[in-house]
């Protein structure tokens, strides 16, 4: 079993002291931790500038019976999940798609979370990329992170939940979808939600040169710088706008980008 001062020692290796860091985990696959996800998170916060995650909140999302064709959406269909949404509140967990580290940090007594109802960050020590988010640009916390020369960091987990590549294709000029969620205030229609992200592992051959690994546990973790992350995306959607597309010929955001590529 690997404790707090393993995992330290791990993420100091990747010698990211001085840069903020997004990261999506699986503490499943690291194997036992001496503290679960709360030593992990510690890990982090002792080895970085700051440390943020998605803290998405699906089951706030609701879905008119018509709205905008290829929208990535089978409107009739979803009708049978509408009476089971959920308002947003601060403190509504994170869907359990983002990983109990995710929620960890979330919990965190020093953590900040942003108010978009459905593509919510949490981050200590991040303040100003929080700040960034509106409801027209709810990736921009990414941004910041960009900006300040942040990573991205994958623990037990691939691209296919890499956050970061979708602020590539929003950058791109890729073309976004539209959700609503429920609030307090009524039903918001949140714009900029982003495709599929089942092909995202075709970008790993294009980021090699720039990985950083090392064994964590039973898995290892990646560390990939932002700016080089996020132009390879860039430049290879100017290139093939189809290129990270998924082969499900059932998934509707694909088959949307495939028809209409640019927003």
């Amino acid at each position: 079993m690997i404790g707090f001062h393993d995992l330290r020692k791990v993420f100091r290796k990747l010698e990211l002291e001085e840069r903020p860091v997004i990261v999506h985990a699986s503490l499943r696959k690291v194997g036992p931790i001496r503290g679960g996800a709360t030593a992990l998170l510690a890990a982090l916060l002792d080895t970085t500038a700051g440390v943020m995650a998605p803290t998405f909140t699906y089951k706030t999302m609701v879905t008119p019976r018509l709205g905008p064709p290829w929208n990535g959406v089978d409107y009739q269909a979803e009708q049978r999940h509408n009476s089971r949404a959920e308002f947003f509140r601060p403190d509504l967990p994170a869907d359990p798609l983002m990983g109990i580290l995710a929620e960890t940090l979330r919990r965190h007594p020093q953590a900040r979370r942003t108010a978009h109802p459905i593509l919510s960050f949490a981050a200590v020590g991040l303040d100003e990329a929080l700040e960034a988010q509106t409801l027209f640009e709810p990736l921009a916390p990414i941004g910041v992170l960009y900006r300040l020369g942040g990573w991205v960091l994958l623990i037990g987990v691939d691209h296919t939940v890499n956050t970061s590549i979708h602020y590539a294709e929003r950058l791109a000029g890729r073309r976004q979808f539209l959700r609503w969620a429920l609030t307090p205030h009524g039903v918001v229609a949140c714009p900029g939600f982003p495709g599929c992200s089942l092909g995202f592992e075709a970008v790993r051959p294009r980021l090699d040169g720039v990985t950083r690994r090392m064994p964590l546990g039973e898995t290892r973790v990646e560390a990939i710088p932002l700016q080089e992350l996020i132009r390879v995306v860039h430049d290879w959607l100017i290139e093939d706008p189809r290129a990270l597309l998924c082969e499900d010929a059932k998934c509707l955001r694909c088959q949307a980008v495939r028809a209409f590529p640019r927003s």
